[in-house]
């Protein structure tokens, strides 16, 4: 009988696909520049959110951000604690794929946030095409001579909608595709809302927050393969007739 791993497993590589074409995409196109353009009032130099906007900075900024460490850490507690914590009904809560949220929620913006030191690029709001100091350069390109800003930028990827998509990593706790399905569409919408929060306030252009996206979907990815097989608690193959 003909067996093979579980849906979401199977993504890894096509997502590995994806990423390089769409950033390929975004290096080679204006795709960035026309998104942004239509968030940013020429006419009064403004975004289309005030980063002072103190419940929008609530909602999208510190709420999220506080809900996330809170939900990291009744994890950290439900994998440390006694079997009978991840028992629900006739629903368990194996232990190693909590460590797989775990380890994606602390290793996701890590990842992130380390890349966005090595980078180099600026935010919209930082380039002079938005009344910025900066020239607008992405990741393969070169600084204009004579022309490069005296510090680095910390613009990509998208360090504050990370720990939104790390919660992609949701959708190994389910057992079923629809389960799996409900677990990514939090985190998606999650990381969406927080990403989006930024591109409206010029912090983040949209490939920003897909790259971020699509990078902690394989962080997850990855994090699953690597405990389910150090912990031997790898998921039984599934028939390929199902």
């Amino acid at each position: 009988m003909i067996t093979r791993r579980p849906f979401i497993d199977r993504t890894l590589w096509p997502v590995f696909a994806v990423l390089a074409g769409l950033f390929l995409l975004f290096e080679f196109t204006q795709v960035d520049l026309w998104v942004q353009d239509r968030l940013y009032d020429f006419s009064a130099h403004a975004w289309m959110v005030n980063e002072k906007d103190l419940w929008p900075r609530i909602f999208f900024y510190t709420g999220p951000k506080v809900l996330i460490i809170a939900l990291a850490a009744g994890l950290m507690t439900l994998a440390l604690g006694p079997e009978r914590w991840r028992v629900r009904g006739s629903f368990t809560l194996r232990r190693c794929d909590i460590w797989v949220v775990i380890a994606t929620l602390a290793t996701g913006p890590a990842l992130i946030a380390t890349s966005k030191a090595t980078t180099n690029v600026f935010c919209p709001r930082e380039i002079r095409r938005y009344d910025g100091f900066a020239p607008y350069v992405r990741v393969l390109e070169s600084y204009p001579e004579g022309d490069r800003p005296s510090r680095r930028g910390r613009g990509f990827p998208a360090g504050h909608a990370s720990g939104g998509f790390a919660l992609l990593s949701l959708a190994g706790l389910a057992r079923s595709r629809r389960g799996q399905l409900i677990g990514a569409s939090i985190g998606f919408a999650v990381g969406g809302a927080m990403g989006g929060y930024q591109m409206l306030k010029g912090a983040h252009y949209l490939s920003h927050t897909v790259i971020t996206a699509l990078v902690c979907w394989l962080l997850f990815l990855i994090w699953r393969r690597l405990l389910k097989a150090t912990t031997g608690n790898e998921q039984k193959l599934i028939p390929a007739s199902s």
